[in-house]
């Protein structure tokens, strides 16, 4: 391999490398800002609380106002009525205050109605990104887990059917050795029975002749009176014949 190539190599390994530790770390980043994002909504669940809270307040007074506006209005109608003029306009000063502090007091309770809805709607939209980015963020490390998987699989399958080549290999060699073994062997019997002559009468046996024949009773025993009448008449004994037998 040229140096230029393993240059390239070398620089497409180290590529991977970075690209890998920035995605390790991109799912990281996601995951504090996930809790961050968390940590926001929940705050904003106790601020909306808070204006809620204050809402109804406001809400309670202007409601007060209100009622306090149509009593003293009907006061003043009542005083009108009977004749008591200083009575009636008194009344009628004390609607006009109460009219105007209702109509700020309504206008506190306008502004927290709106600000009050702006956020349940920021914070349900919110929410619903923060839904979203979770299910990828679960998605994706569960595809990066399903893969890993995959891969060590894959991995080991391969190691695997290596390991299972090398040792068939080993098999058909120690067989192919046993089987040299077994005609070596074969073969030296086959010498061994060569030079002690077994060899020969094992081709006797197979013709159907018995090494060694075989001495009939009748035969034996014309020997044995043969050699008794020669000791009788001093001659040597005649010697025991090798009769094959047929």
């Amino acid at each position: 391999m040229s140096l230029k190539k393993l240059w390239t190599a070398l620089r497409g390994a180290a590529s991977e490398g970075i690209e890998a530790a920035a995605d390790t770390q991109s799912i990281r980043i996601l995951d504090q800002e996930l809790r961050e994002a968390k940590k926001e909504l929940k705050a904003c669940d106790e601020n909306l609380t808070k204006i809620m809270a204050k809402r109804k307040m406001a809400e309670n007074k202007a409601n007060a106002l209100k009622a306090d506006v149509e009593t003293y209005t009907n006061h003043a109608i009542a005083a009108a009525e009977k004749g008591d003029e200083a009575l009636a306009i008194e009344c009628a000063e004390r609607v006009a205050d109460l009219e105007a502090n209702f109509e700020t007091e309504q206008s506190i309770l306008n502004s927290f109605l709106s600000s009050e809805q702006s956020l349940k709607d920021n914070i349900a939209k919110a929410k619903t990104n923060v839904r979203r980015m979770e299910q990828q963020i679960d998605q994706v490390k569960a595809t990066e887990s399903v893969q890993k998987a995959q891969i060590a699989v894959s991995t080991r399958h391969m190691g695997a059917n290596s390991k299972v080549k090398t040792a068939l290999d080993s098999l058909e060699r120690i067989k192919a050795k046993q089987e040299q073994r077994s005609a070596e062997l074969a073969a030296a019997e086959e010498l061994a029975n060569e030079e002690s002559g077994s060899s020969l009468d094992a081709k006797l046996r197979s013709a159907g002749i018995q090494p060694g024949g075989q001495i009939r009773g009748n035969d034996k025993l014309a020997q044995i009176l043969a050699a008794k009448k020669s000791l009788s008449l001093g001659a040597p004994p005649t010697p025991t014949k090798l009769l094959v037998s047929d």
